[in-house]
């Protein structure tokens, strides 16, 4: 009676996850590139940040980033980890305890014994999903979301892309560096792929160039603190996305004082808002871009 019990949950837990509504669909690599590159008339985005965990829906899980494209147009923001056997899943942590049944450093773990550890939401309830690898994400993305992929300690950036190869996922993908280095490696080794550098002033973006990586390959993460409208203007004039971070204070801002603080956040530059408050940041969004008469051919309904 009590698996009985556990199968209908996890069968109403699906049915609910896939009621979604919302897609970024390119039907072309060049199709996302052209959308990735900036205009006035950009269409904001929210990046949810680890997949938009919610209660009852862990970090880094399938069922959590399509109960966030459920809600609203999606950017998902997902940690790749790499187990003892090489495997690419996806986890944030370089320990399993925080984020699932599992114990212990994930690096020391094989992929079959990953298989029965569920994972925990934020508020430490376990719940019936697993850990993902990323060829499972990366096939489910398709027509559905556009993912900024990062990697944690130790996974090369080559076997990243190579995941992005075998599942045709150019067209949806932009690959997270945090230095110049790292950004000059991703594009020697995949020109043709976006890149998310991180650049606080116009010096970044001038070492990035120097180095040989051209705008039109380059999505701009400034920071987690609002930078001067002058940073936005050079990208922007540069045909540069901007992704502002506002986990952490900027979320908290908005919590207390209210989410318009996400649409001022846009008028002042931002194009992209990678939240810890997902929905939030959302609704404020489709409702800004709606006042302001933003649209994109690129977003469409989900099939059900």
């Amino acid at each position: 009676m009590k698996k009985l019990l556990l199968a209908f949950v996890a069968l109403l837990s699906f049915t609910t996850v896939y009621s979604q509504q919302y897609a970024l669909k390119f039907k072309t690599l060049e199709e996302f590139q052209k959308f990735m590159q900036w205009t006035p008339s950009r269409y904001p985005l929210i990046s949810c940040h680890r997949g938009g965990p919610v209660a009852g829906f862990p970090e880094n899980a399938i069922e959590t980033f399509a109960n966030s494209v459920k809600l609203h147009p999606t950017i998902i923001e997902c940690d790749a980890a790499l187990t003892k056997d090489s495997a690419l899943v996806m986890m944030h942590d370089d320990r399993l305890d925080r984020t699932s049944t599992g114990t212990g450093p994930i690096g020391e773990k094989t992929l079959a014994e990953l298989k029965d550890i569920r994972l925990k939401d934020n508020e430490g309830t376990v719940t019936s999903f697993h850990i993902p690898t990323l060829d499972e994400v990366l096939k489910w993305g398709k027509d559905k979301v556009i993912y900024t992929l990062d990697v944690k300690r130790g996974v090369p950036y080559q076997k990243m892309i190579e995941a992005v190869r075998r599942n045709k996922a150019e067209a949806y993908s932009i690959i997270i560096t945090y230095s110049s280095t790292q950004a000059a490696e991703v594009y020697r080794l995949a020109p043709d792929l976006m890149i998310s550098a991180s650049i606080r002033s116009i010096a970044d973006l001038e070492r990035l160039n120097q180095m040989g990586i051209p705008n039109n390959r380059i999505v701009a993460f400034v920071g987690t603190s609002a930078p001067e409208k002058s940073v936005y203007d050079y990208l922007h004039s540069k045909g540069i996305w901007c992704i502002l971070g506002t986990m952490g204070n900027l979320d908290k801002s908005a919590k207390a004082s209210g989410d318009a603080v996400y649409s001022k956040l846009v008028d002042n530059g931002a194009d992209i808002l990678s939240s810890d408050r997902s929905i939030e940041s959302a609704n404020e969004l489709l409702k800004y871009a709606k006042e302001k008469g933003l649209s994109t051919k690129n977003l469409g309904a989900l099939k059900k």
